[in-house]
């Protein structure tokens, strides 16, 4: 006779969401962010050093210190629910409709066409703002590295990424420019440079976005980016820029910015009044205190954006600056009112 052999124990299939506690299968969203950052709250030190090292006092002053905090920020949702993988795939469809666009309008040689005043605009007006725009990078990631979790993390990865993605189109139209109209200052990153760093009508957004960037309590570094510096910024750098483009044939330069205020811009925007949201939801007392934070920056978001106001007032039909700051603060104050602040 045979003998009989036993039958292996079945394995307990592990889990990729150990730490979740709802009676119900997690969302693939959900299954990998939940209680991601297992360095919020940890005692007596956010990292596995001493907790005198400058790291550690460093997230407890700014993030574990901040006013601006919650017993439980775990229950935040990015209204898109993006994980890595969803965000590549639909980032990928926006990259391939901006290549055809500029393969297209390359195909019709439209750089050559664009008259020279405008031409002149823009290397003063427009082509330095790469300059701020890694300026605005670097920002989304300082908030998304100190946020208290996971779910706020994400969504200012993908921003960072979403700015990365305007920078570069924005570097590669001044190179194209330059080939094809024989002007090589205009993608001569000194000159660019001078222009931002010296030119009058760049120095409001410069000190905005160099103070901004050393507001480290990570409440304040969202409030300031996201509900003063950001929504100035995109304004004039995807909405008046794509209308005066319109106005001066530059069909493809409206059109790229038509594509990132349609997608980038709105995800921001979406994501901002959703954190704002649960944030005063939970602690309704935390209204309060971000219109006191929107209230000390918003001077500098006035000075930063009358100084771009003035400079596209100078392109050529432009409106006058004036009524452009006026669109341009109205904007702004469209957000903070729709976050009920």
């Amino acid at each position: 006779m045979t003998a009989m052999t036993a039958k292996p124990a079945a394995r307990k299939q592990k889990k990729t969401w150990s730490l979740w506690t709802e009676r119900r299968l997690p969302s693939e969203y959900e299954a990998v962010t939940y209680k991601f950052h297992s360095h919020f709250r940890r005692a007596p030190a956010p990292f596995e050093l001493s907790e005198n090292w400058p790291v550690n006092q460093f997230y407890l002053r700014n993030r574990e210190g901040s006013k601006l905090k919650l017993d439980d920020w775990e229950g935040y949702r990015d209204p898109l629910t993006y994980t890595y993988r969803r965000y590549v795939t639909d980032q990928k469809d926006r990259e391939v409709y901006c290549d055809n666009l500029i393969d297209e309008f390359e195909r019709q040689d439209s750089y050559r066409k664009l008259p020279a005043p405008w031409l002149d605009f823009l290397g003063q007006a427009y082509l330095p703002v790469r300059f701020p725009g890694h300026a605005m990078q670097m920002s989304a990631a300082y908030v998304a590295q100190m946020a208290p979790s996971a779910f706020v993390t994400n969504t200012f990865y993908f921003q960072m990424g979403n700015e990365m993605r305007r920078v570069q189109r924005q570097a590669y139209v001044a190179k194209a420019l330059a080939l094809d109209t024989g002007r090589p200052e205009l993608a001569d990153s000194d000159t660019a440079r001078t222009i931002w760093t010296q030119a009058p009508h760049w120095q409001g957004l410069r000190e905005l976005i160099e103070k901004q960037l050393i507001a480290y309590d990570w409440g304040e570094a969202f409030v300031s980016r996201n509900l003063v510096m950001r929504p100035i910024f995109d304004h004039i750098f995807n909405r008046e820029i794509a209308e005066l483009a319109r106005a001066n044939d530059d069909d493809l330069l409206a059109l790229l910015h038509d594509d990132f205020r349609s997608y980038d811009e709105a995800y921001a925007v979406e994501t901002t009044k959703a954190l704002v949201s649960y944030a005063t939801g939970k602690v309704p007392e935390h209204a309060a205190l971000l219109r006191d934070w929107v209230a000390k920056w918003m001077p500098l978001g006035e000075r930063a954006a009358r100084g771009l106001s003035e400079a596209m007032s100078t392109a050529p039909g432009a409106d006058n600056a004036r009524a452009i700051l006026e669109r341009t603060m109205t904007a702004q104050a469209r957000l903070i009112a729709e976050c009920g602040l």
